[in-house]
């Protein structure tokens, strides 16, 4: 059953609901889901990757009940055509009181999922297409206007260029011109573009860092707060090269002279002070030979997602996904 986004409030969930929203705008995605599940709703999200790999277990709680809430919304993030057979199979049950919102992000019109949601007399499928700029320049002017801050038209026109027509992106990026202003300073075109290029090298930096960290909590904190996208996916495999060839170097001197500090101390080029604690976590982590084969397994991603542009985003995050599970240094 097909549903457009602004007929979400009329849905029911009272009496249970498999529900797909799908499309690139992610920000209209959550924002429609906040509105969709109020306060007396508990939401617990999963990884469509987590859930496949658990998919008895996660069919036998959902059954039993053991795991879930009567106000209870499941949300299944970076869905695609893999979690379509277990859909079936759930909505085969017709369990009443059992809500589950699917968010996949685009979908062809080939796609098993949204065929089956298109089709089905049930469940509903919500398509959410990118902002245009006409909607994303009036949101972003009336953020500005209704917190007094003086900003050109020029000015709103950069950070709406850099969203990609998703308003999560837009509001990430207001609220950082919102904190620029705070201090006092000034807003020009020039510190507009400086403040959204921060944004993205950050999301994706610390990305990476943790990673290399083996910080679980961190890593999936980050994927859940940032929206990266297809295009971010080439960066995100660069900056993980670089990194990995620098950590490969501190490693190899390392275990050298076992001395951490003066390992830190003797880096080319030099690392910055604030760097200096991941750093070391980092070095500790990881032995030379299993950073040359992610290195390798880099190399091969690299590869793969230029033939698959489309997938990218799934190769790459299923590649950091595996840096959460306690094999790590079985990656490769």
């Amino acid at each position: 059953m097909i549903c457009k986004y602004f007929e979400t409030n009329k849905i029911d969930l009272k009496s249970g609901k498999i529900i797909l929203f799908y499309g690139k705008n992610d920000g209209l995605k959550n924002e429609t889901i906040n509105k969709l599940i109020d306060k007396k709703y508990k939401k617990t999200v999963y990884e469509e990757k987590e859930v496949l790999e658990n998919s008895n277990q996660f069919l036998d709680k959902i059954l039993n009940k053991s795991l879930f809430d009567t106000d209870e919304v499941i949300i299944i993030k970076r869905a695609s055509d893999k979690i379509f057979d277990l859909v079936k199979e759930i909505a085969s049950k017709n369990i009443n009181d059992l809500i589950i919102i699917i968010n996949a992000e685009n979908l062809e019109k080939k796609s098993n999922l949204r065929s089956y949601f298109e089709k089905s007399k049930k469940e509903i499928c919500v398509a959410f297409y990118p902002d245009n700029d006409q909607t994303l320049l009036k949101i972003a002017s009336n953020f500005f206007k209704s917190r007094n801050i003086p900003i050109s038209f020029s000015e709103i026109n950069i950070l709406v260029n850099k969203t990609r027509g998703d308003r999560k992106n837009l509001l990430i990026e207001l609220e950082k011109v919102e904190s620029y202003t705070k201090s006092g300073k000034k807003l020009t075109p020039e510190t507009i573009l400086k403040l959204s290029n921060l944004f993205e090298d950050y999301g994706i930096s610390e990305l990476v860092d943790n990673c290399l960290a083996k910080n679980k909590n961190k890593i999936i904190k980050i994927l859940n707060e940032n929206i990266f996208t297809v295009e971010d996916s080439v960066t995100i495999v660069k900056i993980f090269l670089y990194k990995s060839k620098k950590i490969l170097n501190l490693v190899d001197q390392f275990e050298k002279n076992n001395n951490i500090d003066l390992t830190i101390a003797s880096a080319k080029p030099p690392i910055f002070w604030k760097d200096k604690e991941i750093t070391k976590q980092q070095i500790y982590k990881w032995k030379s030979s299993d950073i040359k084969k992610i290195l390798y397994k880099l190399f091969e991603i690299e590869l793969l997602i230029k033939k698959d542009n489309k997938n990218s985003l799934n190769i790459v995050s299923d590649f950091i996904l595996n840096f959460t599970s306690e094999k790590v240094n079985n990656i490769v």
